[in-house]
């Protein structure tokens, strides 16, 4: 039985939930679950479920109304981390149950265990590390994302995972579609971004398994070692809501994006989207991150320019799409707001980068 008493929140309802919950095998979820969002994240909703017994998991849905096509898709996320969580190459949660069901909390969801450890998400955080620590921390990120692209797709059941023929260009289609769906504004320079992007499309080199959205505050890390002399190392990857197979050099041009070199000022449109954290004495610069990522998988690195132009491109419509939502009162939790204000100054560093391309 759930207890009809237990509170609903904005997008979850605890007691169906835990309804549901009853009838999955080895879970043994005893009622009434109690549920926290997990702040942090601006696009697929992630709360923090508990049972009676304290025992913790987490629950990751779409986020409310306006949900675009082909985004925030369930089955996907449950089915990479599932196929990589038996590999055991890349460190993931492991993934419980998938409930395509939309009558339960009105859309579909999956529960995976609750992983300990750290998500650094601001610049104090990161401040709080030795300057070892951060290291650490970089040096740990570009390894996983090393091994990632490093696994068979069809030697962990993800042979048929996406189309990599033809990524580069489908994926320009596919955000502008994206931002054709969620546009509420004229922003200058977007479509010759798009169109220059389009124009100068590199060859891809290997076709690997993308996660999408790799960052700093997509992973949780984990002291390994004791105190300050312990360095961090990735516990888990999260956030698979956009991996498909494709391009590898995609994933190495957004965490790029993302990052801040040692000494350099803080890029302010960067903390609406997650990133910025890293100007911190300590973490590796980016070309240290590129050297160690080709030394590691061997990849071609020349077109780089180009693929962080792209990531501007993409993460610009990203956060229109946030922006949109918000504005229709879409959204839960904090940092939203910010999101529309840094949607014209990528589209115009895309434009710089792009321009390094010719």
């Amino acid at each position: 039985m759930t207890d009809p008493a237990a509170p609903a929140l904005s997008g979850l309802d605890p007691a169906a939930v835990a309804g549901y919950l009853a009838a999955v095998p080895h879970l043994e979820a005893r009622p009434p679950l109690t549920a926290e969002l997990i702040a942090g994240g601006l696009s697929n909703l992630t709360y923090e479920v508990r049972d009676a017994d304290g025992r913790a998991w987490v629950l990751r849905r779409p986020p409310l109304g306006h949900v675009l096509p082909t985004a925030h898709d369930m089955r996907r996320e449950f089915r990479v981390i599932s196929a990589l969580h038996g590999s055991g190459t890349v460190p993931v949660a492991r993934a419980y149950v998938l409930c395509e069901d939309t009558d339960v909390i009105g859309a579909p969801f999956y529960l995976m265990e609750k992983v300990d450890g750290v998500v650094l998400r601001t610049r104090e955080q990161c401040a709080t590390l030795t300057a070892a620590q951060r290291r650490s921390v970089g040096e740990s990120l570009v390894d996983v994302l090393a091994a990632l692209h490093g696994v068979d797709p069809a030697q962990v059941g993800l042979a048929d995972f996406g189309r990599p023929e033809g990524y580069l260009h489908r994926q320009l289609d596919r955000w502008d579609r994206q931002y054709a769906s969620s546009q509420s504004r004229e922003i200058r320079g977007l479509f010759e971004l798009g169109d220059g992007l389009r124009a100068a499309v590199p060859v891809t080199q290997r076709s690997t398994i993308l996660h999408g959205d790799y960052r700093l505050d997509n992973v949780m890390m984990r002291l390994a070692g004791c105190g300050e002399t312990g360095g961090f190392a990735v516990a888990a990857v999260f956030d698979w809501e956009m991996s498909t197979l494709g391009d590898p050099l995609a994933d190495l041009g957004l965490l790029l994006t993302y990052w801040e070199d040692p000494g350099h000022p803080p890029k302010d449109i960067l903390a609406a989207s997650g990133g910025g954290l890293t100007n911190q004495e300590g973490f590796p610069g980016s070309r240290e991150i590129v050297d160690r990522y080709q030394s590691a998988t061997g990849l071609i690195v020349d077109d780089l320019d180009w693929y962080i132009a792209f990531s501007h491109y993409k993460l610009a419509v990203i956060l229109e799409g946030i922006h949109y939502r918000h504005e229709h009162g879409l959204t839960l939790g904090e940092g939203f707001e910010r999101a529309g204000a840094a949607v014209p100054a990528l589209v115009e560093l895309g434009r710089r980068y792009l321009d390094k391309t010719r």
